[in-house]
């Protein structure tokens, strides 16, 4: 496993906060050229600012022409991480089940569409890290939704692994993370609000965005690893 990866190209799908753009912090600290991509330009900048060197794209993985264009800029490509996914929460028998499908097709088919995109890229060694979570492995009431999504995805990294050897296809299931997306589900609070939750975790507290960084980082520059799913998730799946 190299410790530097210098020169690398690394893109980044969901890159101007939270967990991609902890991986895109990571990754340019240890040399890597990178991309990342989001559909909101705003965010992408305030990213460019906090990190230097970073380049940054508008591009949404629920549109394939977007991500198209997106590796059409590109000669080649080393790694490839997807953090995209939102969140849904409510009872199967709520709601349109449009609203719902969306979150689904977004990890699943999204993710497909970024790999049928980039894959004919991708250099000897390179990889794609796809993100589950512990919904996959843990459901909770009400997030049905996300952990079959989740779970799809974990999966899409085992099959894609067997079918488009030696490109080398993981994923990162993370526990209940410190991340902005909690501000716009709960804000009053934002993550505080699932301390009555992460209490009972073997390591009682939330999962940081750098601490599962760390374990892409290890995805990517592990060339003998590959079909493999990752669990950062403080113990969570076990209580």
């Amino acid at each position: 496993m190299n410790e530097h990866m210098n020169e690398q190209q690394i893109v980044v799908i969901g890159g101007s906060e939270g967990i991609g753009f902890a991986v895109a912090k990571a990754a340019r600290a240890l040399g890597a050229r990178v991309l990342a991509a989001s559909r909101t330009k705003g965010k992408l900048e305030a990213a460019r600012d906090k990190v230097s060197g970073l380049e940054i794209r508008v591009a949404d993985i629920n549109n394939p022409a977007s991500i198209k264009e997106l590796f059409s800029e590109l000669s080649g490509v080393d790694h490839v991480y997807i953090a995209a996914g939102s969140f849904k929460a409510g009872s199967p028998l709520d709601n349109p089940l449009s609203e719902f499908r969306h979150r689904f097709d977004e990890r699943l088919w999204g993710s497909l569409e970024v790999v049928r995109a980039a894959h004919h890229l991708i250099r000897p060694g390179g990889s794609f890290t796809f993100t589950g979570g512990l919904s996959s492995d843990h459901p909770i009431r009400g997030q049905w939704v996300n952990g079959i999504a989740t779970l799809a995805t974990e999966q899409l990294a085992r099959v894609l692994a067997l079918e488009l050897a030696p490109v080398r296809f993981n994923a990162v299931a993370p526990g209940p993370t410190d991340t902005p997306m909690w501000n716009h589900i709960f804000p009053e609070n934002g993550a505080q609000a699932l301390s009555a939750f992460t209490t009972k975790f073997l390591i009682p507290r939330l999962v940081t965005a750098d601490e599962v960084a760390q374990a892409v980082m290890l995805l990517m520059q592990n060339e003998a690893m590959t079909g493999e799913t990752i669990h950062i998730d403080c113990g969570a799946r076990l209580v």
